[in-house]
């Protein structure tokens, strides 16, 4: 591909993903969008009378699964049609049809659970028995363990008007950086002046030239200090936002909420935080390895994320790309590998960048559609490792959807990154085994080392952060931004250690990390790549049945509790085991490193 960005009727259409066959025409939305407002009116009428007995319970289940499918295909097709042209007014019309049917649907909606609630659970069982209805069972034993959390059909009708004036705190994040985020301008390796934004900042906190790197961390956090107070009051809400709904919902504290819906105990979390500390000295070894090899007498914050080797300047097709994958997860097996090839066939990917498309990657689908994943393909090694993880996320939800009922195909978030970052260890020692050079072997475990540096230990520090500032509104201290920004400092230093010097820049990074504004949701991140670690470690050292239990895992979506469905594939993040094997691996790969670090 040239230079140029293209515009997407340029694009071919093999590159393109194949969206008619999820929703062929505006003709066939628009008609698919009727059918949806009926279905809609048709669960309306039934207020009142869901439980009346086992056939309004059966005729009730029948429509809200008709509904359900057809208003989620409908949502995803909007989203992600327009995804592929952000500047197309047709396209961003379709979108917004789409987003005010399902938040309509939401609120209409909002009698069925306390509706249901009000019942017993005994009752439901004995309507599905009468109705033959029984592998709803565990979708209702869910449901019921909210009973004493869900309030009145009035109650939740002002909760869900509630809901829709709160996150002002997210918005205003959310605006200042994409919006109204003004970084200024520095000198790139050329010395030439361009634009510092959020979108380019990683790459320069990646350059190879120190000053670029430097200049870069401070004129951006400059940006974020200017406006820390406002960040601070944006924040506070959002935590405050939460103990009202913990308080409301009668949960014990915000976390105990969050962690509510996938049956995981607040233990889980702290065990995380208290695992990572444990290990702590490993990342303090890597990280005065990575000082040693960048040869610099002090090693900075914007000095973590640069290679610490200069990569081969080699351009990766997407055919090529999609081969070194394909090998990589060999050993995944020869079914996995068939069923791998129909996102190629079929075009589940839209694979190159072109002008007015979103940025980034990600998969989206439906049950009723294929697993679709969204690229920007640079013909860099790091838009092969993107392929190899979204492909991970594709045919987890691609197993899921063949082997589950609708109710139960949707895996919960808590497993969400697991495959995909499987796929990502397993490019990562595919590529390290085959290096030709000890400089390539370096650069390779440095990449691992980094990902396990940015998703468990980085991720956990967030984690942490997040919980001692709630506990501090809990104990009644006042969320100033002094309290944000010296917690997070001294987290800082503590996670990183002596030998890398945290700038004063970095205790304003608390106020530009957008997921504190979903709360408790970072440590999955952790946890995931645990697990992944945990999984990959089984499978490439041919433990018996690793594969397989990998496979049946994939294939579970969401039939059993998350913490329950990874215990059958032999990871128990409860307990010991999973840890010290992520942990080993990172030690092994470090141990490595400082052997050829130490031969150059």
């Amino acid at each position: 591909m040239g230079n140029e960005l293209k515009t997407r009727d340029m694009i071919d259409e093999k590159d393109k993903w194949d969206l008619k066959s999820m929703i062929a025409s505006e003709e066939e939305f628009s008609h698919l969008s009727k059918q949806t407002e009926n279905l809609l009116k048709q669960l309306c009428k039934m207020k009142g009378h869901i439980l009346d007995n086992e056939e309004t319970l059966a005729t009730y289940l029948k429509i809200s699964e008709q509904y359900d499918r057809m208003i989620s295909k409908l949502y995803v097709y909007a989203q992600m049609n327009c995804d592929t042209n952000t500047k197309d007014v047709k396209k961003q019309e379709m979108k917004l049809k789409a987003v005010k049917l399902y938040e309509t649907g939401i609120d209409q909606l909002s009698f069925v659970v306390p509706e249901i609630l009000k019942s017993d659970y005994q009752r439901i069982e004995m309507l599905l028995k009468k109705a033959n209805l029984e592998k709803y069972q565990f979708y209702f034993e869910k449901l019921f363990r909210n009973q004493s959390h869900t309030l009145s059909e009035q109650e939740e009708q002002v909760i869900s008007q509630a809901s829709i004036a709160f996150g002002v705190g997210n918005d205003v994040f959310y605006n200042l950086e994409n919006a109204d985020a003004k970084f200024g301008s520095i000198l790139d390796e050329n010395n030439q002046e361009v634009e510092l934004t959020s979108s380019n900042y990683l790459r320069f906190m990646q350059s190879s030239n120190r000053r670029v790197r430097k200049d870069c961390f401070q004129k951006f956090y400059q940006f974020f200090e200017g406006h820390k107070n406002t960040l601070a009051a944006s924040l506070k809400g959002t935590i405050k936002e939460n103990f009202f709904f913990s308080n409301v919902r009668h949960f014990h504290n915000p976390l105990q909420m969050h962690l509510f819906a996938d049956k995981i105990d607040g233990r889980v979390y702290d065990e995380l935080i208290e695992k990572v500390h444990h290990y702590l000295p490993s990342l303090h070894d890597y990280l005065s390895i990575r000082k040693k090899m960048l040869q610099i007498d002090e090693l900075h914050m914007y000095d973590l994320y640069c290679d610490v080797v200069k990569p081969k300047e080699t351009k990766i097709s997407f055919d090529a790309g999609k081969k070194m994958v394909k090998e990589a997860l060999r050993p995944l097996g020869e079914q996995y590998l068939k069923d791998l090839e129909l996102a190629f066939t079929q075009r589940w990917i839209d694979k190159y960048p072109n002008v007015g498309k979103k940025s980034g990657g990600y998969k989206w689908g439906c049950y009723d559609s294929f697993p679709y994943i969204l690229l920007n393909y640079d013909e860099t090694i790091d838009s092969v490792s993107t392929l190899a993880h979204e492909l991970g996320h594709a045919m987890h939800s691609y197993y899921s959807n063949l082997h589950q009922d609708y109710v139960y195909h949707d895996y919960p978030i808590f497993l969400a990154e697991i495959a995909s970052t499987v796929n990502e260890v397993l490019l990562d020692d595919y590529l390290y085994q085959r290096a030709k050079s000890k400089e390539e072997k370096i650069l390779y475990l440095s990449h691992f080392l980094d990902k396990v540096r940015t998703t468990i230990y980085r991720q956990t520090m967030f984690a942490e952060f997040e919980k001692l500032m709630h506990d501090k509104e809990a104990d009644g201290v006042p969320l100033t931004e002094d309290a944000f920004s010296n917690t997070y400092y001294q987290l800082n230093q503590m996670y990183y250690g002596k030998d890398v010097v945290s700038d004063e820049e970095i205790r304003y990074e608390w106020s530009r990390i957008p997921h504190f504004y979903t709360s408790f949701y970072v440590y999955q991140y952790a946890t995931g790549l645990v697990s992944a670690l945990s999984l990959a470690s089984d499978i490439i050292h041919n433990v018996p049945l690793a594969k397989e239990k990998y496979l049946e895992f994939l294939s579970s979506g969401a039939s059993d509790y998350p913490l329950e469905i990874l215990k059958k594939a032999g990871v128990d993040i409860t307990g010991e085991d999973a840890y010290r094997k992520a942990f080993e691996m990172f030690e092994q790969k470090l141990n490595e490193l400082k052997q050829l670090v130490e031969s150059r």
